[in-house]
């Protein structure tokens, strides 16, 4: 008999028998009914963990990631509000079941079966993954991505005041609710979770509000590898800004009792809160884990004997409100409930092709109301001295704090956010005066954390906001791309697209810097980007296409609600000159506010038949270079900016090359990873056998003089041009 059954039939022995463990009294303001209500909720959270095991073995179910030991929670859910945003754990099934019976009209049995037998009538994910979640009862579905839901759990509960003061349009979350997120023990020690936790404290002590109660599940294990003894308790009781609660998860009037004191303490004081329960883990970690293989059988065997629902069994009964008999019908009626559902639950359909999988990596657009901006004297009132400005060439950075700025003031559902980006107005001046001119609740100046700077942001954008992130420069997201990888870019997906976290992530990047920074400050690779699905990757080269294009993902973040990663290449920041010094080539006037660039949309100089150079960012810049050195020998180009890299604008790149039979391919980024390979297969797929590519070097860049030696120069480029056609003659 395995642990399931064991632990199944000790329950049904034990409870007839009258064998319960002992325990402290029932005590604290959890009512008879609902107390009885948490108890259904712990027995159809148990009889769904064993139905789970029973559908995967006979190959109907495909996960068995169980929630027993882990019941308590649903007392958890009745001392907060079913408006209150969740951000679950995977074991808290109990929660969800408790909290379906807050809020009318929901079919929790069948809909928690459905995500079992991974259905495409499944209400959250449409059979896409087995997650907790619903739309109804405001729980985003979480990854199993550990501990990467606490930073946009601190993000969405930052957005509660934010709301109050600008109310977006587009609002989620009630004025009055708080934002509870869920973790294991294990959980706790990841960085991801221990920023979070800094974060929560960083903020509270400048007095600003952040609602949010972080709620540890303590049993003492991750998968096989025990937690210290004290140490959750030891390592969170103290942490400046945010208070600590405890309580015995297997009790559940205890639970319920600090539980409610938490929430309640978080909803009136606007501050950070951190609840331990103390649980126990049944079954070992899933379904093919088997717990006695790194843990003593008398170890399992203690955990068995201290079932939570023998002891709300007992906690019922010495209550005076559910007599053992009664407890034992309701878990046996609700198992053999759960068996019959099940038998349909299996027969509903699934996913089976490409086109139903990828359904809702896209989210759907949302009506937004229309604007027509500021009132030209408020817009002359922002902008003071730089209307003057708009009427001669600027830099790309320049054009880009106007854009900003223009879009602040149209979109009031804006707010920027990230490291140096207000009182210094960025490393680079691009949001120089943004704070002054909308303040600093809108213009954020973040701690020293990329992941907190995401979750900030993807927590602000559940909550209907606009943000606009910046990573201060493309190396340091490396420290955070799970945020966007398991988090922002498979929120649509895998709730069917029921939640969105659209924004617009600005990144400084790409190489040529002379004289600073080296890798650190020069980073070339895009890679970690380009196989996300459903991100937007956005490249802009000169000054005006900068505005237009941020425009446009701004539009793509309000409407469409996507997720759209803006790099801006450093090197071309200050850029003026094109050919020669003072020539002032590279800048541009800055475009009437109702200019856009599409998605998709690429730029083309010249029309040369000779040979195209298909290029972006700095590439354009030195490509454009090349294309006049080539012409004084006869060699006629046409130099094509792709503009949007994610997803390859294929269509109007193939109308472009119409009429040529060259194709140089320009990347700045790496040889291996780099856009050039995926277009050269759009080459090799299109049929033109003519085509080379000059990348960057598999490489770091280096400081000082060496700063392009691995990088594409003006000069190679124009020599590879000269190759590619010795070889086609």
């Amino acid at each position: 008999m395995d642990r399931v059954a064991l632990v199944h039939e000790a329950f049904l022995n034990r409870v007839a028998s009258g064998d319960l463990p002992p325990g402290a009294t029932p005590s604290g303001p959890l009512s008879a009914e609902d107390a009885i209500a948490v108890f259904r909720a712990q027995c159809l959270s148990r009889a769904l963990d064993r139905e789970s095991r029973v559908m995967q073995k006979a190959g109907q179910g495909f996960y068995t990631i169980g929630s027993s030991g882990h019941e308590g929670m649903a007392a958890v859910a009745l001392a907060l509000r079913p408006t209150d945003p969740a951000f679950l754990h995977y074991r808290d099934a109990a929660f969800q079941i408790a909290r379906s019976g807050q809020v009318p009209g929901q079919n929790i049995t069948w809909d928690m079966l459905l995500s079992f037998a991974c259905s495409s009538e499944d209400p959250i994910s449409g059979g896409r993954h087995k997650v907790l979640g619903s739309k109804a009862l405001m729980i985003p579905p979480q990854t199993s991505t550990i501990a990467s839901h606490l930073p946009k759990a601190v993000g969405a509960a930052f957005s509660q005041g934010l709301a109050r003061r600008h109310p977006p349009e587009h609002r989620q979350f009630r004025d009055d609710a708080i934002v509870m997120c869920s973790f294991g023990d294990a959980s706790a020690n990841h960085s991801t979770a221990q920023g979070a936790f800094n974060t929560a404290g960083w903020t509270a002590v400048q007095n600003t509000p952040l609602p949010v109660l972080f709620v540890c599940e303590d049993n003492g294990i991750g998968i096989s590898v025990k937690t210290p003894k004290g140490w959750i308790a030891a390592s969170m009781k103290h942490r400046p800004g945010v208070r600590y609660f405890e309580a015995d998860g297997l009790d559940m009037f205890d639970t319920f009792r600090v539980a409610s004191q938490a929430a309640a303490y978080v909803r009136t004081q606007r501050k950070p809160a951190f609840l331990h329960l103390r649980m126990i883990r049944l079954y070992g970690h899933a379904g093919a884990d088997v717990a006695t293989s790194y843990l003593s059988q008398k170890e399992v065997e203690a955990e068995e004997a201290n079932d939570p629902l023998l002891h709300s069994v007992r906690l019922l009964s010495e209550a005076g409100a559910l007599e053992p008999e009664q407890a034992l019908d309701i878990y046996t009626d609700t198992c053999l409930r759960v068996a019959e559902v099940a038998k349909e639950a299996v027969t509903r359909p699934r996913l089976s092709d490409a086109t139903g999988v990828m359904a809702s990596l896209i989210p759907p657009k949302r009506v937004c109301q229309p604007t027509n901006g500021p009132e030209p004297e408020k817009r002359a009132e922002i902008f003071g001295a730089d209307i003057k400005a708009m009427e001669v060439p600027q830099t790309l950075s320049k054009c880009l704090n106007m854009a900003l700025t223009d879009l602040m003031l149209e979109h009031g559902e804006i707010a920027l956010m990230g490291e140096d980006v207000g009182r210094k107005g960025g490393v680079y001046g691009v949001t120089q005066r943004l704070q002054s001119r909308f303040g600093p609740d809108r213009v954020m100046d973040t701690l020293l954390d990329e992941q907190s700077i995401l979750g900030l942001a993807i927590g602000l954008a559940h909550n209907g906001f606009v943000p606009i992130p910046e990573i201060q420069f493309l190396a340091y997201l490396h420290n955070a791309e799970d945020q966007l990888r398991g988090e922002a870019a498979t929120l649509p997906f895998f709730s069917n697209g029921q939640f969105t976290n659209p924004m617009v992530l600005r990144i400084a990047g790409l190489g040529y810097q002379k004289g600073f920074g080296g890798h650190f400050h020069n980073d070339n690779s895009l890679a970690v980007l380009r196989d996300i699905p459903g991100v937007i990757i956005a490249c802009p080269s000169t000054p005006a296409d900068a505005a237009k294009m941020l425009r446009e993902s701004v539009r793509l973040a309000r409407e469409e609600q996507r997720v759209v990663v803006f790099v801006e290449p450093i090197a071309l920041y200050p850029m003026r000159d094109l050919f020669e010094a003072g020539d002032g080539a590279w800048m541009n006037l800055y475009p009437e506010p109702g200019e856009r660039i599409a998605l998709g949309e690429i730029g083309q100089h010249g029309d040369g038949c000779d040979l195209a150079i298909v290029t972006y960012g700095n590439g354009h810049y030195l490509s454009r270079q090349a294309e006049r050195t080539l012409s004084q020998d006869g060699i006629a180009a046409r130099v094509i900016d792709l503009r949007w890299l994610a997803p390859l604008p294929t269509e109007a790149l193939m109308v472009a090359l119409e009429g040529v039979s060259n194709v140089l391919i320009v990347d700045e980024c790496r040889r291996t990873g780099g856009q050039a390979e995926g277009l050269m297969a759009l080459m090799a797929e299109a049929g033109i056998g003519s085509v080379a590519r000059v990348t960057a070097e598999d490489s770091f860049i280096a400081t000082g003089p060496a700063y392009g030696a691995t990088l594409p120069s003006a000069e190679g480029i124009a020599a590879a041009a000269r190759a590619l056609l010795g070889n086609t003659t």
